[in-house]
């Protein structure tokens, strides 16, 4: 899976909603404007999905006009539709997220699969290792186990930034507040992401305070599980690795 941060300059696929033949109440209509359509020619399809019968259609989009509102604002919009045919109505979420990872978790955990909504590799920077494709699968899969309680966009090409501080849902997590950040080598035209663990969110949105202001330390890391401490003991058989996930 590549993720991107803005869309690539020279390709810019247009966005279609597919909703001529659809009406909703005025109050959908109005609240469909003004959270979704109102910047449609600025909004970039980065991924998108749509089942056989037409009723859903699942987008991860990203909102030109972000950068141009309130500092440091999340720059990608998910977008779930639900159309009903034989009423020709619609009805529809929509969630502004930092890191487009995030958005694929959203849409997966309102029923769209997984595999089917991929990033465009063509649009924009690819991860510039394993650690980053690694850290972006986990979220996609396993963003509903945090809450975010923070984020901050920072596209100035000198150093570009996403911080996002996230809270464990599961209250016996070993490292109960994370701190997630996106950096893009404009240069190498490439993106990193990497996790660190926090035991208060004072430490963590403390952390990405120092970021933004250029006095950050290395991230701590994230504090291993109970069974993940056990399993790195010696013993005189190694233990087989549990298929769960580490977060």
């Amino acid at each position: 899976m590549s993720d991107s941060p803005t869309p690539t300059p020279g390709r810019v696929p247009e966005v279609d909603f597919a909703l001529d033949e659809f009406d909703a109440d005025e109050q959908v209509c109005l609240e469909f404007y003004h959270q979704v359509a109102v910047h449609e020619d600025m909004l970039v399809p980065l991924a998108e999905h749509h089942t056989a019968d037409g009723v859903h259609s699942f987008y991860v989009l990203h909102d030109g006009t972000a950068t141009y509102g309130h500092p440091g604002a999340p720059q990608y919009l998910a977008v779930h539709l639900r159309r009903d045919h034989e009423k020709r109505t619609f009805a529809f979420e929509q969630a502004p997220l930092p890191l487009p990872a995030m958005a694929q978790s959203w849409l997966a955990h309102r029923g769209c699969p997984p595999d089917a909504i991929g990033l465009d590799p063509e649009l924009g920077p690819p991860p510039a290792d394993e650690a980053t494709r690694a850290l972006e699968r986990r979220l996609a899969a396993d963003g509903d186990h945090y809450a975010m309680g923070y984020s901050y966009t920072r596209d100035d090409p000198d150093d570009w930034v996403t911080v996002v501080a996230l809270r464990a849902l599961d209250e016996r997590s070993p490292s109960p507040y994370r701190v997630v950040v996106e950096e893009v080598d404009t240069d190498a035209w490439t993106h990193t992401l990497r996790e660190g663990g926090f035991a208060t969110a004072e430490q963590a949105l403390k952390w990405c305070d120092n970021r933004l202001n250029g006095t950050a330390g290395p991230l701590p890391p994230v504090r291993p599980t109970a069974s993940q401490s056990r399993l790195a003991l010696p013993s005189k058989a190694p233990a087989p690795r549990p298929p769960g996930r580490s977060r």
